[in-house]
């Protein structure tokens, strides 16, 4: 934690730096390179350069910084016309381990309104202490839904040694060993920061789910800027409505399916499944980064050969390589399930959205359901 704190001290040093050198060109360029930013989530912008005119009224617009993809795209349904909206995650990168470089920095702290979901970024909170803005109004997206338990590797195996832990240590504690009451709370501490961790982030993959997060992206903008709250509830309002669209679209493709188990490749897909009586079977955590043991390998193969699984699903941004040996194990074909943690160059050049991408989803688990 020290080592990332003082990596963001110095990025902040580096961003004040960035945002002086910025200030002899003037606030207009300050807008621009917001704006330019804003299409990370997309195709690059092809807008001409505004007049002075035009330059005011593009400055009065809410200043939006989100995360990675679906941040994004909640925040960009929401905010419509009157918000400019930037994702500092660019389009094709892998959200779980990036963090923000002294430019990010910089428009992080001159943001209007951060918009993150949690977990996924283990970074934000200390980047906003860094980054310090007393006007800027923060969106925790997530915070509103009870995480799930996530199918991460080892978890009960883990409260088992910590119970035991604990009974140890309240036995020295009874004996008055100052010593056991130490380490008892640093084994308290070890263990709340491994159990928020533990916790499944991935709530953007339920379309039910992703509806709390756009009501409570609408209410910070309506916080943000007043005058413009009724079309950010109108803006919501007609993008819940394609979600509970679509949220009908799983329950009836996905009513009386051959199978309820599928393979994937991360622990991306617990809420959706949960949702729609199905059981993930996971090749590795929370984490797309985490390989499984041979165990685990030998594990996931012997359920497939059981379930008679034809199809083992992989990730746009991630090697497949884990689930593709798997496939051949078991002579079954790969396809594409998307965590939808950022889409690719090819994705946003053929001008696929959320709604899109969870629609393919739709499609490829119904095809491997019913094989």
């Amino acid at each position: 934690m020290k080592v990332m704190f003082s990596k963001i001290s110095l990025l902040l040093m580096a961003a004040v730096l960035l945002l002086s050198g910025c200030g002899a060109a003037g606030s207009s360029n300050g807008a621009n390179t917001v704006g330019a930013q804003s299409d990370n989530g997309g195709a690059a912008s092809s807008e001409p350069s505004v007049s002075p005119a035009a330059g005011e009224t593009e400055a009065k617009k809410l200043q939006v910084v989100t995360t990675f993809y679906p941040m994004y795209e909640f925040s960009k349904q929401v905010g419509g016309e009157y918000a400019d909206v930037t994702a500092l995650i660019p389009a094709g990168t892998e959200p779980h381990d990036w963090e923000p470089s002294a430019k990010d920095m910089a428009v992080l702290k001159e943001a209007d309104v951060f918009v993150y979901n949690g977990i996924v970024e283990g970074w934000a909170e200390q980047a906003l202490d860094s980054a310090a803005n007393e006007k800027r109004i923060v969106v925790e997206a997530s915070s509103s839904i009870e995480l799930a338990e996530g199918e991460e590797d080892g978890h009960s195996h883990g409260e088992e040694a910590h119970g035991a832990e604990s009974d140890a240590d309240a036995d020295a504690e009874h004996d008055h060993d100052h010593a056991a009451e130490h380490e008892e709370a640093a084994h308290e501490e070890e263990h709340d920061h491994a159990h928020e961790h533990s916790l499944d982030p991935h709530v953007w993959l339920s379309p039910k789910l992703a509806q709390a997060e756009v009501a409570a992206i609408q209410e910070a903008f309506a916080k943000a800027d007043p005058a413009h709250a009724d079309n950010y509830k109108a803006n919501a309002d007609a993008y819940i409505a394609k979600l509970q669209e679509l949220d009908e679209a799983y329950k009836t493709g996905l009513a009386g399916a051959k199978r309820s188990e599928f393979v994937t490749q991360h622990a991306a897909f617990g809420y959706l499944a949960r949702e729609y009586g199905l059981t993930q079977v996971p090749i590795s955590g929370l984490s797309p980064d985490q390989e499984p043991s041979p165990e685990q390998m030998a594990e996931i193969v012997k359920l497939a050969k059981e379930q008679q699984i034809k199809t083992i699903f992989f990730e746009t941004l991630v090697d497949p390589k884990i689930a593709s040996t798997i496939a051949s194990e078991i002579g079954a074909k790969t396809a594409v399930l998307n965590p939808l943690e950022g889409l690719t160059e090819e994705e946003a050049a053929d001008g696929l959205d959320y709604i899109g991408v969870m629609k393919n989803n739709l499609e490829a688990l119904k095809l491997a359901l019913n094989e």
